[in-house]
């Protein structure tokens, strides 16, 4: 929509609109997780504004309180604040952005983007003006030249806005489909000091994130893509390494790649480890990946590249469940990954879902005992959350859902998470069922397999009899 000559005026204006971007994320009481990350979206949008000139402010409320969070950004005297939200943080988008417009933000421009805000737009326009669907580095870019020369936004694609009593689509936006065309994140915007006492204090390492790829071609049912969609987009390997040795420079200790499955494309993969390898980049890294990408000479190489861990997002421990969520994986897939990634000298971590529908005691034990007894070194587990937008949740909102004001729990509960619709398991069952798994996969572990056999194989009778007894 704009043209060069436009481009020409905005850069000699240097772009005279500042814009504060909030991550309205403030982190639990006693929580302890190995992801807590930057937020690399905002990073991206901050990095193409500062390609045109604005002036950015990253306000990354991990390690805040909220009025602290309020008084930075009201320092800064923002023409424009444009929030990251998604489906655990409604609730403290909506409450920010509301203090935020009391507190003499005059004129100010207030953006909301993010998974959630682009499946339900509506739900936001009561406190902000706009909403950004989908990616949002030209989106941002285009609203923020709009702003700069007085112009609306009925020509900017990937807009949600309000006109009256109506609400009104702009059209959808491409993707981004040369993803080396973006500028890395703004690493100087983060707080890297506080994410690296966070991790040397917990874990006795730093970490941070990074991702190499964008859209998901699988189609689990649980899983939400409103951002980066179906189709696989790939940056090129010196690109990948280059912003690998941008963070090595910050002085991390670990990278943690955050894509859907950083192993999907064989190929790509081993040609990132042998550049890693080419360029002796001495930092060490982690990653996801699905089981069905993972052998012994792909494990080998990652190794080989500094790899020191991986996780499996297996789900269930039975085949009809998994069939069920559609996740495209068997259990005999996940049992010959793990073992590959840990004879590679790897440590691997994997993901569980407990309780999802159509499940029976049977099942759920199943995956009670697949999961705790693989030789993993972190194991997870969780309920099912339906995110709008996923089939999961289509077959369960008539069930009472209820995911308007839920959020991360703050307090100091043993297990965090909350069964959010009608299901034929109690929560209490299903976290029955949890720390059931948990004991049986530290008894394992600290027991070995005689004390096991001796304490272990009874405890599991007992709990096994006392999950079906239960409601």
């Amino acid at each position: 929509m704009f043209e060069n000559a436009t481009f020409s005026v905005v850069n000699k204006n240097k772009m005279a609109v500042k814009v504060a971007l909030v991550y309205p994320y403030f982190h639990p009481a006693n929580d302890n997780s190995i992801f807590r990350f930057p937020p690399l979206g905002l990073g991206y949008i901050a990095a193409a504004l500062k390609k045109r000139g604005v002036e950015v402010e990253l306000v990354d409320c991990t390690f805040m309180q909220q009025r602290e969070a309020v008084e930075r950004i009201k320092r800064f005297k923002p023409q424009i604040v444009g929030f990251y939200s998604m489906f655990s943080m409604k609730k403290t988008t909506l409450e920010l952005a509301y203090t935020l417009r009391n507190e003499s933000l005059d004129g100010c421009l207030f953006v909301v983007g993010g998974p959630l805000p682009s499946w339900a737009p509506e739900g936001f326009l009561d406190v902000f003006d706009v909403v950004a669907v989908g990616e949002g580095e030209q989106t941002m870019t285009e609203l923020v030249e709009c702003t700069a020369l007085g112009k609306d936004f009925s020509n900017v694609k990937g807009l949600v806005i309000r006109e009256g009593k109506h609400v009104v689509n702009t059209g959808s936006r491409p993707f981004i489909e040369d993803l080396d065309s973006l500028a890395f994140p703004t690493r100087d915007l983060f707080d890297n000091e506080a994410y690296k006492k966070y991790y040397h204090e917990h874990f006795g390492y730093s970490t941070t994130s990074m991702i190499t790829s964008r859209g998901c071609p699988f189609s689990c049912d649980f899983c939400s893509r409103p951002i980066f969609g179906a189709d696989m987009r790939t940056r090129s390997v010196g690109n990948i390494v280059d912003e690998v040795e941008e963070i090595a420079a910050l002085g991390y200790d670990r990278v943690w790649f955050s894509d859907d499955c950083f192993t999907l494309n064989r190929n790509h993969l081993l040609d990132v480890c042998g550049e890693i390898v080419k360029r002796k980049v001495d930092i060490d890294w982690e990653c996801l990946s699905r089981v069905d990408t993972m052998d012994a000479q792909v494990a080998e190489w990652m190794k080989r590249a500094g790899c020191i861990g991986v996780f499996f997002g297996i789900e269930s421990g039975n085949d009809s469940v998994l069939s069920m969520m559609k996740k495209r994986i068997t259990t005999t897939q996940a049992q010959s990954a793990v073992y590959a990634a840990k004879a590679a000298g790897l440590k691997v971590g994997a993901f569980f879902i407990v309780g999802y529908p159509g499940e029976s005691n049977k099942t759920v034990l199943d995956t009670v005992r697949f999961a705790s007894g693989l030789p993993l070194d972190y194991l997870s587990f969780t309920l099912p959350y339906p995110i709008p937008g996923t089939p999961l949740y289509e077959r369960v909102k008539d069930l009472g859902v209820s995911i308007e004001d839920w959020e991360e729990p703050r307090n100091y509960r043993l297990i965090r998470h909350k069964l959010l619709y009608a299901s034929g398991f109690s929560e209490g069952k299903l976290k029955f069922a949890i720390g059931k798994a948990q004991a049986q996969f530290y008894g394992r572990r600290y027991l070995g397999k005689i004390g096991y056999g001796v304490l272990g194989r009874p405890f599991e009778r007992l709990t096994d009899f006392a999950f079906e007894m239960m409601h």
